[in-house]
């Protein structure tokens, strides 16, 4: 009797522990890359202020560094080609009410925020589009397009980081920044 208990015994415990380690190591709902969510490389951040006019403006962006790279050559190449101004996912600006840009009207909205940097000057783009990755551009929804004067930043700016004054938008990254007027 004890021969057919112990093996008994053995097999029982084997079958018991190899179900419950299938059951912890089997998830309850699959897990697809939908679901997953992954860090971003940059950080999101918001931003915003209202105008002496009371218009309220709102960008919503993420944060590349410049991480001993040069704005320019390395990052957000002076090639003129289109840059989302920031990273991940576009970047975003609204505007509670219709606006002048630069003496260029724009309606009340949300906009996508692109930019052709450039030494001297940046071209700053205003796209209708606001629901691609930040890599997906086209031109056929633009709103406008500005060129203003790039300047020196005050202090050199690790992180992009955009500020709304009270007749502005600007942006500082490396040594660089760049302010566009809104009315």
């Amino acid at each position: 009797m004890k021969k057919i208990i112990f093996p008994a015994f053995l097999i029982g415990a084997m079958c018991l522990g190899f179900a419950a380690s299938a059951q912890t190591m089997t998830p309850a709902t699959p897990i697809t890359p939908a679901k997953v969510k992954k860090p971003r490389p940059s950080l999101p951040d918001t931003v915003k202020g209202t105008t002496k006019n009371g218009v309220d403006i709102v960008v919503a962006y993420s944060q590349p560094g410049v991480k001993g790279r040069t704005v320019g050559k390395e990052i957000a190449p002076f090639d003129g080609k289109p840059w989302r101004t920031g990273a991940n996912e576009e970047t975003t600006i609204s505007f509670s009410k219709d606006v002048k840009l630069e003496g260029k009207e724009v309606p009340a909205g949300k906009y996508s925020l692109w930019s052709i940097p450039g030494e001297k000057e940046w071209v700053i783009i205003i796209n209708k589009k606001t629901t691609e990755w930040g890599t997906v551009y086209s031109d056929a929804f633009d709103v406008l397009r500005v060129t203003v004067k790039t300047q020196k930043a005050p202090a050199f700016t690790e992180l992009l980081k955009f500020s709304v004054g009270k007749d502005d938008v600007s942006f500082a990254w490396g040594d660089y920044m760049v302010a566009f007027k809104v009315k």
